[in-house]
């Protein structure tokens, strides 16, 4: 893991990582980064992570189908997320497409480029819980290498503007 932050040293400026995923929270996380990234002066880091399974010989054909058809879904949902951020804060976002375990390869970002100074996710705010990657970095957080910033699902804009 990276041993300093460089956010804030001359010649960087901070980024705010989110993740894009399925969830239809995801939205509230990528406003929050985008107003985060106004008011600090920085950018923002949109990450899709695309979940591997093991692929056996014999299905090879199928897997290189299948992560094909994933990597073109991720890289329409980074082009709404994209287009969502523009809109809101007139930026152009970092796009970062990984494949594999998702809390590997988040880490892993966020090692790779030391300029990253936060972390923002949205939690699901109905009855089924805050969503499958709050509840993973849940058991992280104690060890996790930068602060995270979780927001509500049920923020309107003008709250979410009110906090950012």
């Amino acid at each position: 893991m990276t041993s300093k932050r460089l956010c804030f040293e001359p010649g960087h400026k901070p980024k705010c990582l989110v993740i894009v995923d399925d969830t239809a929270e995801w939205d509230r996380a990528v406003y929050y980064a985008s107003r985060w990234a106004i008011r600090a002066g920085g950018g923002v880091v949109m990450l899709r992570i695309i979940e591997s399974d093991a692929q056996t010989q014999e299905w090879l054909g199928v897997a290189d189908i299948m992560r094909a058809e994933a990597q073109e879904a991720a890289e329409a949902a980074l082009d709404r997320a994209a287009g969502r951020a523009n809109g809101i804060a007139a930026i152009t976002p970092e796009r970062v497409i990984r494949e594999g375990v998702a809390l590997e390869q988040l880490l892993a970002v966020i090692d790779e480029d030391p300029e990253i100074a936060l972390l923002v996710l949205a939690a699901n705010p109905g009855a089924e819980g805050p969503g499958p990657l709050v509840n993973l970095l849940a058991q992280a957080l104690g060890t996790f290498p930068i602060p995270v910033t979780i927001i509500s699902g049920a923020l309107s804009d003008e709250s979410v503007d009110s906090l950012s």
